[in-house]
């Protein structure tokens, strides 16, 4: 990702080897297009700022004296994998021991792989958008610096009070597209979605640039320019605005409408171009019917998650400027710096297993050595407010479990 959002390449030993002690407590979103993994690895030492704030290298929280319940010190950790290479993600999970946390059988004679079989037909599974939600519930409410708007080139990043927080529209931008209609903690309905979305950018991408991956298209997309294959407003009106209803000169008017009236082949177009107009039909479809849903329910909030944005500049621009026209500023486009890992982390939040049974309920504190002042939110979960967060694709954090 751009900027300082959470960067979900995977990671080198290195890191890993400087982030992580235990590891366990694995939870996985397997998208059409993406597997998504959220994982906690346990810290074997207490830092002096858990210690200031109450919590000893036992667990045990000193603030309040309640002995029945502990604290973790650890990390949460975020990586994604291409499904079409589940191969590969089956290696990491092996390579982390990921696969010995869990249920298992007490002789294990077994390889490793047939270990990691015999676990993934083991692995509880929970339903796609109550995991969504709780994901971005639980980001929103826990993780400061985690929702932003962008537009025009600036960003900002928005606190919203708790209190505050719904109804908001999410939209969840995998492969296809859902939009869900969010009123509280597990009060969510799906309200409408599109089979145009990330799938559709990456699958027609692939077929008419020869790009073999998803970020690869998306930098292509960085140094195209549409407007040589796009028609716009100014192409069919004389290169003037069509002031009367609001259009200027270079609102498009037909994606890819140029190619109709050129005599030019597939070839003789440059990749760049024909990636940049793909990507910007495809966010303008979404942020208007985004927009459309949220006007029907009179949101004013649209928070866009999945792994098509990546924190994508042209994307995010795309489809702020959409919400923005149509709404006429009355609606807004916010969002996640952890977009693409929604579904896994409401499924972490959903983990019952090994101690963690009060985890969706009492969750994390996210503290840095900059962490200026802390809160608690209405459902238990703690956080701080800080300067900067780490972008080595984890988050530092305190998980709260019974005894």
């Amino acid at each position: 990702m751009e900027g300082d959002g959470i960067k979900v390449a995977k990671l080198g030993e290195k890191e890993y080897k400087e982030c992580e002690d235990q590891v366990s407590h694995l939870a996985l979103d397997i998208g059409g297009s993406l597997i998504k993994i959220v994982y906690f690895s346990s810290s074997s030492s207490c830092s002096s700022d858990d210690q200031k704030h109450g919590i000893l290298k036992d667990g045990i929280d000193t603030s309040s004296g309640n002995l029945n319940y502990k604290f973790v010190t650890g990390r949460l950790h975020f990586v994604k994998f291409e499904t079409s290479k589940i191969s590969e993600c089956i290696k990491f999970i092996s390579s982390k021991s990921l696969h010995h946390y869990g249920d298992q059988d007490d002789e294990d004679p077994a390889s490793d792989k047939s270990i990691i079989k015999v676990n993934f037909s083991r692995l509880d599974k929970v339903d796609e958008m109550s995991c969504l939600v709780a994901g971005a519930n639980f980001l929103l409410k826990a993780v400061q610096r985690e929702a932003f708007t962008y537009m025009n080139g600036q960003k900002e990043y928005v606190q919203i009070a708790h209190e505050d927080l719904y109804p908001y529209l999410l939209v969840n931008v995998g492969s296809g597209v859902s939009m869900i209609k969010v009123d509280g903690d597990n009060e969510f309905e799906r309200v409408s979605g599109t089979s145009v979305g990330g799938g559709t950018f990456w699958g027609l991408g692939k077929l008419l640039t020869k790009c073999k991956s998803f970020d690869e298209l998306l930098e292509l997309s960085h140094q195209g320019n549409n407007r040589v294959i796009d028609m716009l407003v100014g192409d069919i009106y004389g290169g003037t605005d069509y002031s009367k209803i609001g259009l200027t000169s270079t609102t498009i008017a037909s994606s890819f409408g140029k190619a109709v009236s050129e005599n030019k082949e597939l070839e003789e177009y440059r990749a760049e171009d024909v990636a940049r107009s793909l990507l910007r039909m495809i966010s303008n479809n979404i942020g208007q019917i985004a927009y459309l849903n949220a006007l029907r329910f009179g949101l004013k909030r649209i928070f866009f998650g999945g792994f098509f944005i990546r924190g994508h500049e042209y994307t995010m621009d795309t489809i702020s400027v959409g919400v923005h026209f149509w709404s006429k500023g009355e609606a807004k486009a916010l969002f996640l710096r952890h977009e693409g890992f929604l579904g896994a982390l409401g499924a972490f939040r959903n983990y019952e297993k090994n101690g963690f049974t009060d985890v969706t309920h009492e969750f994390m504190e996210q503290h840095s050595s900059k962490a200026k002042s802390s809160f608690c939110t209405g459902d238990g979960l703690q956080s701080s407010t800080h300067a900067d967060v780490k972008d080595n694709g984890c988050i530092e954090c305190r998980v709260q479990v019974r005894n």
